[in-house]
């Protein structure tokens, strides 16, 4: 089917277990400056998975309405503060924004509406565990809420991220405040992470720390942009295969 006309469509992104969706995520990965180049795919291939798969598996050929009534409901903190978050991110109109993990979509369709595009607009990006699946330096803004704790090998995802974004491209995380004592015992069970963690390890895949949101309770809200000079060795993309010497 021949693309909308005007601007470029919004990628979006399905991974391996989630729903549907909507609006285009994009995870990345990077190596240390100073680390050896693995040959192609192999970082991937050793990475320790982070969580069991039986995690999402709940969300594998199921009904997405189902999920709309769990996530889009009065009372959790990111869907009364969607319009705030969105706003929060920056967007604007023109830019291209992957939401990674986007579930049901809703984010998805506010970003569309905050970036002056159509429904048409939107694409969607059938992800796996290990790649986001999009197109190298194309990405403006990606935004990963309440979803990075799933992520099955989020290094390597972390990569894929960061080929996906442009130079000057920005990547978003929400997530759930792992704190014992202060956290529910769903959070404290379900999310492998806290704040700390998190971003220690999106910094030691090579990005930087540039901001963070304090209007959440619930939730963190980071903004990282990916460091410049950093390995982030992968299969070549089909059709970018660059010449030799």
């Amino acid at each position: 089917m021949a693309a909308p006309k005007g601007p470029s469509p919004m990628p979006t992104s399905r991974n391996g277990w989630s729903t549907p969706l909507r609006v285009f995520l994009s995870v990345a990965l990077a190596v240390a400056l100073l680390a050896p180049a693995d040959p192609p795919g192999a970082r991937a291939a050793r990475e320790v998975p982070a969580v069991s798969p039986a995690l999402n598996s709940p969300f594998v050929g199921t009904d997405a309405s189902r999920w709309q009534g769990i996530f889009e409901r009065p009372g959790r903190e990111v869907f009364d503060q969607r319009f705030r978050i969105v706003q929060a991110t920056g967007v604007r109109p023109g830019m291209t924004v992957a939401d990674v993990g986007a579930g049901t979509g809703l984010f998805t369709m506010l970003f569309a509406r905050a970036a002056a595009y159509h429904v048409a607009n939107v694409a969607v990006v059938l992800s796996n565990p290990k790649d986001t699946l999009l197109p190298w330096d194309s990405i403006d803004l990606v935004f990963i809420c309440d979803s990075y704790h799933h992520f099955e090998y989020p290094r390597t995802m972390l990569d894929s991220v960061a080929r996906a974004l442009k130079p000057d491209g920005e990547l978003i995380v929400v997530d759930f405040r792992r704190i014992p004592g202060v956290s529910s015992p769903w959070v404290m069970q379900h999310v492998r992470a806290g704040e700390a963690e998190v971003t220690k390890e999106i910094k030691a895949a090579g990005f930087e720390l540039i901001g963070r949101e304090g209007f959440l309770r619930e939730n963190y809200f980071l903004r990282f942009r990916k460091a410049p000079h950093v390995d982030r060795s992968a299969p070549v993309q089909p059709g970018k295969e660059k010449p030799a010497g």
